[in-house]
């Protein structure tokens, strides 16, 4: 052989072994959504002015009952982004994967759901200070497939919710009790789990024992006594690189034990059986039932005519009357909507206690707002907010509002903007201004009115169906 061909034939063998060593598209691997976690540390979420927290639609944790949002979890938030200055936003997800990776990506600040902490866990976040401390029991029926004892669960099937630590320890009990035990892990929530029990569709499931007792509350049908774990400690899940936020819940988790409230709220959602029961199995809640109000048929009829989300129309009159038709505000407001007396002339309400028509009326109210904002405001949403406002304080003073925002160069077609000056509203130096016509007003008072409403419609929107 030449020496150009030897000099080509190595050639050819090097090339062929740089083909081989280059990793296939396959083979390479995508850092994985906890490497490389959003920077969003407590500055930016107080900047920011809300805090995102992920929270499972239980009857423990955030549900609504009689238009109410409720939830050991969802006031424990509550209380903590008070305690931090910044609102309350909540999401709501089954997937604890995905509640990772809403919290890695920035999209969330807080799992709010009680983890065990294990290494595995740490991979993907930090976590809080323990919130509280939870043991694991069996849900099963009072029936023939009923078991007295761990050891009667071998050849049987358990379902539990995928991606929970129940997986974990049921293997370490078929372990040491050398059972023949099946795991049947299945993407949903802890109450569908427990439904599924009562309906027989399955035989057993593992939870938290505070759900199961909640739910054996309200099921006779069901035993709740067979333990799986002694009690540990739970905690809540951050991101890793927010220290600062971590701190500062971990500050507010000792004020609560120190201070006693949550003790009351653990009284409230789940030793106080009574009310356990009338909250998780109303047709008025958003656990057992699919209904807001008594009111809901009227509430949508008047919705379409107004063209709105019934939920929000819902959560306008929660927010009025906390739905009762013959409620009477200090002022002389009446109603489903809380009328005033010469409104209900205007709009032709001859019966206020009648919650036909007093939702009638207050629709008609909202219909000649929406038409003197229309050409003022074209945009649907944000025209709402200042409908909303306008049935609060009157749409004088919310117009006033919206000339001083002119006056000072900003967009008073966006309600951020005329919030603002609204607010500002009950100063001398603002309602002695000669663009505005109404007056002093309470504004910043019709400002978290209209935060208010809007805050419990995205309630209603995550827990109700349209």
């Amino acid at each position: 052989m030449s020496k150009t061909n030897i000099y080509y034939f190595f050639l050819i063998v090097f090339a062929f072994a740089l083909i081989s060593c280059k990793p296939k598209e396959d083979e390479k691997k995508a850092p994985k959504y906890w490497e490389f976690p959003a920077e969003l540390d407590f500055d930016a979420i107080k900047k920011r002015g809300f805090i995102r927290a992920v929270v499972d639609n239980s009857s423990t944790s955030y549900y609504i009952y009689r238009g109410r949002t409720m939830g050991y979890e969802f006031e424990l938030l509550r209380n903590l982004a008070n305690q931090l200055g910044v609102n309350l936003r909540l999401i709501v997800r089954h997937d604890l994967e995905d509640a990772f990776r809403l919290l890695n990506k920035g999209k969330a600040d807080i799992v709010a759901i009680n983890f065990e902490v294990n290494e595995e866990r740490k991979k993907f976040a930090n976590f809080t200070d323990p919130v509280n401390t939870m043991k694991t029991v069996v849900v099963q029926r009072k029936d023939n497939s009923h078991v007295d004892s761990l050891s009667q669960l071998s050849n049987k099937k358990v379902f539990i919710k995928k991606g929970t630590i129940y997986k974990e320890r049921l293997i370490a009990l078929s372990d040491s009790l050398s059972l023949s035990l099946s795991i049947e892990e299945i993407n949903t929530s802890l109450e569908d789990l427990i439904t599924q029990v009562i309906q027989e569709e399955i035989d057993y499931t593992v939870v938290d024992n505070d759900i199961a007792l909640v739910n054996a509350t309200y099921n006779d049908v069901l035993d709740v006594n067979l333990m799986v774990s002694q009690p540990n400690p739970v905690s809540w899940a951050i991101r890793k690189n927010a220290p600062q936020l971590g701190t500062k819940i971990n500050e507010w988790i000792e004020r609560i034990d120190r201070t006693g409230y949550k003790a009351i709220l653990y009284h409230k959602y789940f030793l106080n059986k009574k009310n356990s029961y009338h909250r998780s199995s109303s047709a008025f809640s958003s656990v057992s039932g699919d209904r807001i109000s008594a009111y809901d048929d009227i509430i949508k009829e008047g919705a379409n005519d107004l063209g709105w989300d019934w939920r929000l129309l819902a959560a306008l009159v929660y927010k009025e009357s906390r739905f009762n038709h013959s409620a009477v505000s200090y002022a002389g407001a009446v109603g489903l909507l809380q009328l005033m007396p010469v409104t209900l002339q205007r709009f032709g309400v001859n019966d206020p206690n009648n919650p036909n028509e007093s939702l009638k009326g207050g629709v008609n109210y909202l219909k000649y707002l929406d038409g003197f904002w229309l050409e003022r405001v074209p945009d649907n949403n944000q025209r709402i907010k200042f409908i909303l406002a306008s049935y609060n304080v009157g749409h004088g003073h919310v117009q006033d509002a919206w000339r001083l925002a002119y006056k000072y160069g900003k967009d008073n077609k966006r309600w951020e903007n005329v919030a603002y000056y609204l607010e500002r509203k009950s100063k001398p130096e603002v309602y002695r201004d000669p663009w505005v016509k109404s007056g002093y007003a309470k504004g910043h008072v019709t400002v978290r009115y209209v935060r208010e409403v809007y805050g419990l419609y995205e309630s209603y929107k995550v827990l109700v169906d349209s």
